[in-house]
């Protein structure tokens, strides 16, 4: 199995739901990025989202857009995601995908992507726009490099597209818990559960993991009923843009905060959720 395989089977063996955390590269300071994954890592993430910023995240809501916005201003680019890996890797063999558009990866070059990629330590690709129709322009690559290849459902994708994803997918299947942009409240309980349950009982190859709206440890507990995990994303993105636009804080303050919520979401311990709209 890989890496990130491996990390998600050996959580579900202990009984325990497995717990991906997202953060924009170059956010919300390059200098900033690589203490924050550390902090994420040790408070108890069991793998990490690295996103690569883009001037036109469709499938994002304000706060991971703001989370882009912020990296470009600062001139953060591919290499700088890769660069973030490789120094991650010194210290950590906890896995690591890159989260993306396809545009970036087509204008760097498919096969040097994925070279530079599995190069500098990253285990595998989410990339939300590349249709399952298109993912022939770099499965092939990906697979050559041993990267793996998690493709999305949503409440709205036919049961024989679920099972097709299923079968196309080389990492985990993310079940996206809403029809809308990340950071976009949870809608009806019961018809997410039903969802969730739906796809659980279609997807029997990969891992299903639950991602989207997810901003507390209730939340992540309530969605991972039916799932193997959760990722979260815009929560902890917003509280890192309030704590870092709090000239007030030390960066050990900060980062003890960051680390706070991430032991709220996976094991419950009480923290101020509260965060930037």
């Amino acid at each position: 199995m890989s890496r990130i395989r491996d990390a998600i089977a050996a959580v579900t063996a202990r009984g325990d739901k497995a717990m991906g955390l997202f953060l924009t590269n170059g956010f919300p300071d390059p200098q900033s990025t690589l203490p924050l994954l550390q902090a994420m890592d040790e408070a108890g993430a069991d793998f990490i989202e690295l996103g690569m910023p883009f001037s036109d995240p469709l499938a994002e809501g304000l706060p991971i857009q703001r989370s882009s916005e912020r990296a470009l201003r600062h001139g953060v680019t591919l290499d700088d995601a890769f660069r973030t890996v490789e120094a991650f890797r010194r210290t950590s063999e906890t896995p690591v995908l890159l989260m993306g558009y396809a545009n970036p990866v087509f204008r760097y070059g498919v096969s040097n992507f994925c070279e530079a990629a599995r190069s500098s330590g990253v285990d595998g690709l989410i990339l939300p726009d590349l249709p399952l129709e298109e993912r022939h322009l770099l499965a092939d690559d990906a697979e050559r490099t041993g990267l793996g290849l998690v493709h999305l459902v949503a409440p709205n994708t036919p049961d024989e597209r679920v099972t097709r994803t299923d079968a196309l997918t080389t990492a985990f299947v993310y079940a996206v818990s809403i029809t809308g942009l990340t950071g976009t409240g949870l809608g009806a309980v019961d018809a997410v559960a039903a969802y969730l349950a739906r796809v659980r009982r279609l997807v029997t190859r990969n891992p299903l993991l639950v991602g989207f709206g997810i901003r507390t440890h209730d939340d992540a507990r309530r969605l991972s009923a039916h799932t193997d995990g959760f990722i979260v994303g815009s929560a902890l993105v917003s509280k890192i843009e309030a704590l870092w636009d709090d000239a007030g804080l030390t960066p050990a303050r900060r980062l003890a905060a960051v680390q706070q919520l991430v032991r709220h979401l996976k094991y419950g311990e009480p923290a101020d959720v509260a965060a930037a709209p």
